[in-house]
């Protein structure tokens, strides 16, 4: 289907790129990103506004990995929490996505700007999940492991996944992204921007600090933060770009069927029968029928990455809609 906007404005499309778009290491990483770049410099047509967003969890494990280590041996060296390594993979990584996106702007002449913000959003500071960390982050541990990082942070809670330790952590529902009018002046300034990386930084106002945001050690699902980034700023379009062509119903099965166009009636249909698991799917969908909802004229697509400029332009990939 043909994706249209309102009129008197230019399209406005979120783009989500899911965790294999950015690949492990840092080498690794900006070679893959310089892979990506011309693909999505290719989907989105010169008078779009652009907001990019991206996972970030291989990047934080491997950011707390390298301070856990450290810390032991140096005194002066932190243990680095969640708030923080969320800030510095934003960071690197939105410079390594400027990085490839200026490059294959350059080479065009293209007119167009990239920056990265580092993006806080806003939770209720008595969202349930607080009370219920669930989300499981880090790398597996043995027991004598968890035990002593429990013992040298009390507040750390460990489960055993039947492969070993995991940290868990609350995964709060996204609110509010604190950075959204910064993000609209540089779309409104031939920006194209990066935004909401790993579901951005979670924060609560603080009452004993006049109302100032404080970072919480959780996890906001990076697919809500998508979609709220695109409430937040208006956007008409909601792309989650990962390594599948399509949803399918009955994946992995012999009766696989790849979704084309779908209503949200359909899809809330297909959602409540138990078609998309858990983990990878189902807050993709669930994300892009919240986005259809807020404002009915909006599309979601969710498509691969390797067809970014078939999935943008509407016609590869699930395209739900009203």
């Amino acid at each position: 289907m043909s994706i249209t906007t309102r009129p008197g404005r230019p399209r406005r499309i979120v783009i989500s790129l899911g965790g294999l778009a950015l690949g492990d290491g840092l080498d690794r990483q900006l070679n893959r990103i310089r892979e990506v770049a011309p693909r999505l410099l290719e989907a989105i047509d010169a008078d779009d506004e652009v907001i990019i967003t991206h996972g970030n969890g291989p990047q934080v494990n491997m950011v707390q990995r390298a301070f856990g280590v450290a810390a032991p041996d140096d005194p002066a060296v932190p243990v680095m929490d969640l708030p923080e390594c969320g800030a510095m993979t934003q960071s690197y990584i939105g410079y390594h996505l400027q990085q490839a996106l200026g490059a294959e702007l350059h080479k065009h002449g293209g007119r167009r700007h990239v920056a990265t913000i580092i993006t806080q959003i806003e939770v209720e500071p008595d969202d349930p999940s607080l009370a219920n960390p669930t989300k499981q982050i880090g790398p597996h541990l043995t027991k004598e492991q968890a035990e002593a990082q429990s013992a040298q942070h009390p507040g750390f809670r460990f489960i055993d996944d039947g492969r070993g330790f995991r940290r868990v952590v609350s995964s709060p529902r996204p609110r509010r992204i604190v950075e959204s009018e910064s993000i609209l002046n540089l779309l409104d300034n031939d920006f194209i921007v990066i935004a909401g990386g790993g579901g951005g930084i979670p924060v609560i106002r603080d009452s004993d600090d006049k109302g100032c945001y404080v970072g919480i050690p959780a996890v906001i699902e990076k697919d809500y933060a998508a979609e709220l980034l695109g409430d937040d700023c208006d956007a008409d379009v909601l792309v989650f770009l990962t390594d599948v062509d399509n949803v399918c119903l009955g994946y992995g099965t012999a009766s696989e069927k790849p979704l084309g166009d779908v209503s949200v009636p359909e899809m809330h249909a297909y959602l409540d029968a138990g078609e998309f698991g858990s983990d990878t799917m189902d807050p993709k969908v669930r994300a892009a029928l919240r986005f259809c909802e807020n404002r009915p004229d909006r599309i979601a697509i969710i498509g691969a990455l390797g067809n970014a400029p078939q999935v943008v332009k509407g016609v590869s990939g699930t395209r739900i809609h009203y």
